[in-house]
């Protein structure tokens, strides 16, 4: 017997795939359970066309994603940390500071998407961001001294009068 699997089943499908099982499986499990739908002339047609429709849905989003993922990808940050006397900093740089760094750029990204290195010394990084599925824009992170960071905001300051 066919059927249209409407959740994804371990050990014979994902969601949206049309396999053959025996009728009792199909009849007394999958199909009361909302696990699969029988697979009838009418409900392959219903079937093929939402999935012509996801895969335009699909391709819209990988194109903004990709659109995203290389805005993102030109964004440089600076994160202050407070410093020990050796360079290396109390603590570490997480992906809530990056997150709420991106968000002062005009970014709202999710910390769950952001993918850090151990960060625990002053100096250049990256990290990557995901913006959809495999998708991800790669963030360079600067690392620098809590004081130097006014530093740098007062030469900007000068440099824009």
């Amino acid at each position: 017997m066919e059927i249209i699997l409407k959740k994804d089943v371990q050990n014979l499908g994902y969601k949206d795939d049309v396999v053959t099982v025996k009728t009792g499986y199909a009849v007394n499990y999958l199909i009361p359970q909302g696990f699969a739908i029988l697979a009838t002339p009418s409900a392959k047609k219903v079937h093929a066309e939402n999935l012509r429709q996801q895969a335009h849905k699909e391709a819209k989003l990988v194109a903004d994603a990709t659109a995203a993922a290389e805005k993102i990808s030109a964004v440089e940050l600076t994160i202050a940390a407070k410093v020990g006397e050796k360079g290396k900093i109390y603590g570490s740089v997480t992906a809530a500071q990056i997150a709420e760094a991106l968000a002062e750029k005009g970014y709202e990204i999710d910390k769950k998407d952001i993918t850090v290195p151990s960060i625990k010394e002053l100096g250049a990084f990256e990290a990557k961001v995901r913006c959809y599925k495999t998708i991800c824009g790669t963030v360079k992170v600067k690392v620098v001294a809590e004081a130097a960071k006014e530093e740098v905001k007062e030469e900007a300051e000068k440099a824009a009068e």
